[in-house]
């Protein structure tokens, strides 16, 4: 892990250097004062006056150095870090876009955030004030202790038998530390979460007046924050009151000593005085990198919450796969089984065949199975056993982006990204003209509306389409497939949530949208998939019924059953019970 943190200072390997450079300056420089005084003291005053008023000035002189390179290393030093972190942030993003569905189906989307903005955060402090203190602290340690056993060698061994007992400490507090503020970190990412959903969800929580059920879970989020932080601060006030205490003994013993050795070891009152000034060089940077002890914990534990992410497998697509042809859009699945993290098994045993051109309907109660084909087509997931095959080509032994390209899914939950609804048509084929557009746009029977707005295709939509309707998101995701043009089609019940108007309207843009191309739908109304070539009914994974719609009809099955339930509710739960016991 100290590795990977290092190279991310690679890029920018001359400007820490003068970053270092600086630091170094300013550890030589803070050490002329007590040498200045000593000799002030001892020489100066009794013997060459006129010499103290030129070293005053210089002495100003090199404080005002001091101050430019502190600026340096304060203004340059930070950039360094966010320099870093923007790195480390980018890389994180090409992460998640290569990692699976099922990493973001066991990850909340607020706690990814966390991990991605409140963690990096803390490892670009990490990256700016951690070379700077070890290098600043450890030059005027080094420094500092050579000059005063210059002074007495007998005070400055006294002196240095503190910092053993700091370093004892702080090895026994680490630890404590690491936990409290990794707990720590957790809670956050918690909260995150838990407010990412809230606020993504605002508009439900008033439909259903539940403001005080959100604001208590919000609460026990907070409660486990607090509690955390507690744990943390009591480990940091544990570790700074005990290495307070260690240097409070060290100053009485500087002072006890001191008195003796004026008194019996001829020590000048000058040099004393020096010493007593030097002390602080060398104290000053110890604790100093006692304080950095928390920067160091809040910085190390994010970066190894980035690391844990970074290290995630990615979602396999070997580049020396060919890409994916497709001359007619033929899909097959050849005994087909699939399972969710060695769960229960959701396909058994799928063997069918879609036709290119033709339509297919998958229909059966919820959890049968229907999605879960519709995600292994696009290799989403990847299945347990068998092949599914477009054009004769397996799926896993092609390039995904060439795969995805081919195939378009439209959603009954659709996602638009808040921009232009100019934006979010061009998301389907990001290098289309304008008029490849506005024909996508009139296919999908969105045109006409888009042009009675004010500002038109660049009317904003908000956050997830917010300021559009059901149908007019529809619509739009519709559009956004007419300028993909892929070759094969999968509507995974895409106007079952609409009202009979818009309904029309959308199943007249999917109409279009069909021809030509291979379709796979997943349809609750089964009025909408009556002409469709071939319609299959699954259920607990298996295939238990397949023919045309009058087919079945005939077969006097489950899906003549399912059917008449369009006109029979009350019979649903019957059926329920019938198809998972079948």
């Amino acid at each position: 892990m100290f590795k990977k943190f290092i190279s991310y200072y690679k890029p920018h390997k001359k400007l820490f250097a003068l970053d270092m450079l600086a630091s170094l300056l300013v550890s030589l420089i803070g050490l002329c004062y007590p040498m200045i005084t000593r000799k002030m003291l001892n020489e100066w005053v009794p013997n060459h006056l006129d010499l103290l008023v030129y070293f005053g000035l210089l002495l100003l002189l090199l404080y005002f150095i001091r101050m430019c390179l502190k600026f340096f290393i304060q203004y340059y030093g930070h950039i360094i870090g966010v320099k870093m972190q923007a790195q480390m942030r980018s890389d994180l993003f090409r992460k998640l876009q290569k990692l699976p569905y099922t990493f973001y189906d066991n990850h909340e989307t607020g706690k990814i955030m966390t991990r991605m903005i409140n963690d990096l955060q803390d490892v670009s402090e990490l990256a700016h004030h951690g070379p700077e203190n070890i290098f600043i602290c450890g030059i005027m340690i080094i420094g500092s202790f050579i000059y005063l056993c210059t002074i007495n060698v007998v005070l400055t061994l006294i002196v240095f038998i503190c910092v053993p007992f700091l370093c004892l400490i702080s090895f026994f507090m680490r630890r404590k530390m690491k936990e409290a503020f990794t707990e720590s970190r957790k809670s956050v990412a918690v909260i995150n979460a838990a407010l990412e959903s809230s606020i993504s969800g605002i508009r439900v929580t008033k439909a259903f007046t539940n403001d005080e059920k959100e604001l208590e879970k919000f609460e026990n989020g907070n409660c486990m924050y607090v509690e955390a932080r507690r744990k943390s601060y009591k480990a940091m006030g544990q570790f700074g009151s005990s290495t307070s205490f260690v240097t409070d003994v060290f100053n009485v013993f500087i002072l006890v000593a001191g008195g003796f050795a004026i008194r019996y070891w001829g020590l000048a009152l000058a040099d004393y005085t020096a010493f007593i000034i030097s002390i602080s060089l060398f104290i000053s940077p110890v604790q100093t990198l006692i304080a950095f002890m928390e920067q160091l914990q809040d910085g190390t534990t994010g970066f190894r919450r980035f690391m844990e992410i970074m290290a995630e497998e990615e979602e396999f697509d070997d580049p020396a796969n060919p890409n994916l042809v497709v001359s007619a859009g033929a899909i097959e699945f050849k005994n087909v089984n699939f399972q969710y993290n060695e769960q229960k098994e959701i396909l058994k045993n799928i063997n069918l065949k879609i036709q290119p051109g033709k339509k297919l309907a998958l229909v059966g109660p919820s959890g049968g199975g229907k999605t879960t084909i519709c995600h292994l087509i696009p290799n989403f997931y990847r299945i347990s056993e068998g092949e599914i095959l477009i054009d004769g080509q397996n799926i896993n032994n092609v390039r995904l982006d060439s795969l995805r390209k081919n195939i378009g899914i439209v959603q009954q939950d659709v996602f638009l990204f808040n921009g232009t609804i100019r934006e979010n048509i061009l998301y389907g084929r990001l290098d289309a003209t304008e008029e490849e557009i506005i024909d996508a746009a009139k296919k999908a029977n969105i045109h006409d509306y888009v042009m009675t707005l004010p500002d038109g295709y660049e009317t904003q939509i908000g956050e997830r389409g917010v300021k559009l309707s059901g149908g007019q998101k529809q619509r739009l995701s519709i559009a956004r497939v007419f300028l993909k043009n892929p070759a094969i089609l999968i509507l995974d019940e895409a106007s079952s949530a609409l009202d009979n108007t818009t309904e029309i309207l959308i199943q007249s843009a999917l109409d279009e949208l069909c021809k030509g191309r291979t379709t796979l739908i997943v349809a609750h109304r089964l009025s909408t998939i009556k002409t469709a070539d071939e319609i299959i009914v699954i259920a607990n994974g298996i295939i238990k019924e397949q023919g045309t719609h009058e087919e079945l009809i005939d077969l006097d099955g489950i899906y003549a059953k399912l059917y008449s339930l369009q006109f029979r509710e009350s019979n649903i739960k019957f059926l329920n019970q019938e198809l998972l016991e079948s």
